[in-house]
């Protein structure tokens, strides 16, 4: 972009913001500098020159005397994950990190905590607000490099101690974090630049100090240093809050540090304001960011999960400090915890959206099977015996959050599986065609409205389907795989041709405006929507090619005779000669012609036979795509693509059969 025209850009921008915004944007751009000028003089950062004294810290999840408990609890009822936890700090001493989607990241001898050392790249130590973290020529890609700073494995490292009694893992907790100290200044470089990773990077420490609390191997001066770095946490994080940059899940993270600085350090003025202005963030964005359907207003699995952690987390900590806790929230959480569960009652959550790769309790468990998490703590908290069903097992995290006491709830419920009858999620354009005899099938229409904003988190994917059969994907979305390392990367993956929908003269179905954006959303209508007890019948349609000179409308019908077969009929309908395209996404397996379709084999248990037609000759390719099943990692999958460059209307239409056996459908 020209010098004149990114002046232009700014100009207008600024003309389109409110007093409000303008207000709170040039105070925080004064506030950057001042700091700057603070921090070149060492200081002070507070009114007295110090951090307010702490009376000590608030209440927690647990307590020292209930650890013990909780620890046991976990030994009994989870020994394979204590086991991971001691195999994770083994490899966490020897500097080796599992990130996002990446393994065994080796930062060598001495950790550089402004590296992206999976692209070989290192952030400048420039003031925070002058490092450009979404330039990969500069810095690689930032989520590598915040993803080991926010310093989760610190709290591995912490639990493999409780475990295990071996002094080295707690040694190595207390050497990282005063080196991090050593290398990250307050205001120097890109471990400042975004408060949301100030805000994870504060939890993880509390969850360390709560867990060391009372150990020997503490050194004597560390809770005055801990204190004296979450108040200053607490000072950016007030000072910087996303209220106009990002203002969704990054604004709801932030607040929910705030929250948790301010209810954990009690004391002084400061933190109890942090806990009322976080607190007050938490509920806000509880009302704000979930539609009245239950579904996360990103329009992604991903980020649904992702904002019900903070939720949870945010509300079991005031429940337990004595705070009052609104109806709405809870209301909240359990029709997003309603929606979860019906999602995933096919065994796995459909991918669609980005793919954040990030938890806030164990960024490990970041697979598709793994974001029903929050169903086991969610069967606790309401006791409901359907979320303990789609779960199957207690997971760490509610053994935490909950205690022994909570574990033993989980059990006691009974064990209520779940109808898998067809649903809506209206309000999200959501619509799921499930039967449960013989097997769990469950296919899923993405009709709805793209997300929140500049839909920065969406995919070009209007009228895609996914489907699942006994717990294993079959179609699917291919996934996120990366934000910034390649435009061309970032756009095959969200975009159109990579969705199980119809494509238009190559174009997407909405244009890409940088990484987290698009230009010109398109208008998705649902036509009819009929659920029986012997089918299900959907009609949807989308104008996001009437842009075109010559418009087009994709109209798609999608038909289940249930439990033996999908239909889908695609209409394309307009003027003129178009290059017309359906692709069928599958799951990593084997994808092989037969006449008149293809045949998907994804293990011995699960299959599928595609049978396709179109009202014109048409190509039809079986080539390799690209599936990622978490940030930063993809793997080989194949697509049958349906191309033909006709004049309008064309049909195409695909059967859609699954296959108990996969000899069958080999057959």
């Amino acid at each position: 972009m020209s010098p004149s025209n990114h002046w232009l850009k700014r100009g207008k921008r600024i003309m389109e913001m409110d007093w409000d915004e303008l207000r709170v944007r040039t105070y925080q751009e004064f506030a950057k500098r001042w700091d700057l000028a603070l921090c070149q003089i060492g200081g002070p950062f507070f009114r007295d020159g110090r951090p307010p004294q702490l009376q000590g810290f608030g209440r927690f999840f647990f307590t020292e005397e209930e650890a013990p408990e909780i620890l046991k609890c976990l030994r009994e009822r989870l020994p394979e994950v204590v086991e991971g936890i001691v195999e994770q700090a083994e490899q966490i001493c020897a500097h080796r990190f599992d990130l996002l989607g990446y393994e065994g990241v080796d930062y060598g001898t001495e950790i550089d905590w402004h590296l992206d050392a999976v692209h070989g790249k290192r952030a400048p130590r420039h003031p925070w607000f002058r490092v450009r973290y979404l330039d990969f020529d500069q810095v690689g890609d930032s989520k590598v490099t915040w993803e080991l700073n926010r310093h989760q494995h610190l709290v591995t490292l912490a639990k493999a101690y409780r475990f295990t009694g071996e002094t080295r893992y707690a040694r190595e907790v207390f050497r990282q974090w005063y080196d991090w100290h050593d290398q990250n200044s307050y205001g120097i470089g890109i471990n400042w630049a975004s408060s949301l990773e100030v805000a994870f990077r504060s939890l993880s420490w509390l969850w360390v100090w709560h867990l060391l609390n009372g150990c020997s191997t503490v050194p004597q001066r560390f809770p005055s240093d801990l204190q004296r770095a979450l108040m200053l946490n607490g000072r950016h994080i007030e000072r910087f809050l996303s209220t106009y940059f990002s203002p969704n899940t990054h604004l709801l993270g932030e607040g929910v540090g705030l929250f948790f600085i301010g209810t954990s350090c009690s004391g002084p003025t400061l933190a109890q304001r942090w806990q009322k202005l976080g607190w007050q963030i938490v509920l806000r964005e509880a009302e704000r960011q979930v539609r009245p359907d239950g579904m996360h207003f990103e329009q992604s699995t991903y980020y649904h999960t992702y904002a019900l952690d903070f939720f949870l987390h945010s509300r079991i900590l005031a429940g337990l400090n004595g705070m009052v806790v609104p109806a709405m929230l809870d209301r909240t959480m359990e029709k997003m915890l309603d929606a979860l569960c019906a999602l995933g009652r096919a065994g796995s959550l459909p991918q669609f959206g980005d793919d954040d790769g990030g938890r806030v309790f164990d960024p490990r468990r970041n697979r598709a099977g793994e974001l029903l998490d929050p169903l086991a703590t969610g069967a606790v908290l309401f006791n409901r015996a359907d979320f303990k069903a789609v779960a199957g097992a207690i997971r760490e995290e509610t053994v935490w959050l909950l205690g022994a006491a909570g574990a033993r709830r989980f059990e006691e419920l009974s064990l209520q599986q779940p109808t898998a009858t067809s649903f809506d999620l209206e309000h999200s354009g959501i619509y799921v065609m499930s039967s449960s005899n013989p097997v769990t099938r469950q296919l899923v229409i993405d009709a709805g409205p793209h997300g929140a904003g500049r839909a920065g988190h969406d995919h070009a994917d209007a009228l895609s389907v996914q489907l699942a059969v006994n717990g294993q994907p079959l179609l699917i979305d291919p996934g996120t795989f990366a934000y910034v390392d390649s435009d061309a990367e970032r756009n095959r993956f969200r975009g159109t041709a990579g969705h199980n929908t119809a494509q238009v003269d190559d174009l997407n179905q909405v244009e890409p405006s940088g990484p987290f954006g698009w230009e010109g959303l398109p208008n998705v209508r649902v036509d009819r929507w009929v659920t029986g007890k012997t089918f299900d019948l959907f009609v949807g349609s989308h104008r996001g090619y009437c842009r075109l000179r010559r418009p087009v409308q994709h109209r798609r019908y999608v038909f289940y005779s249930k439990p033996n077969f999908w239909l889908i009929r695609d209409v394309l309908e307009g003027d003129g000669v178009h290059r017309l395209e359906v692709s069928w996404h599958f799951a990593p397996g084997s994808l092989s012609p037969i006449p008149g379709g293809a045949t998907f084999v994804n293990g011995e248990q699960s299959a599928l036979a595609v049978l396709i037609a179109s009202s014109q000759d048409c190509s039809r390719e079986i080539t390799q795509g690209w599936y990622s099943p978490i940030y930063g990692r993809k793997e080989p999958s194949p697509i049958l693509r349906l191309g033909s460059r006709a004049e309008l209307p064309v049909e195409f239409a695909a059967l859609l059969i699954p296959v108990a056996k996969a000899d069958a459908a080999l057959g």
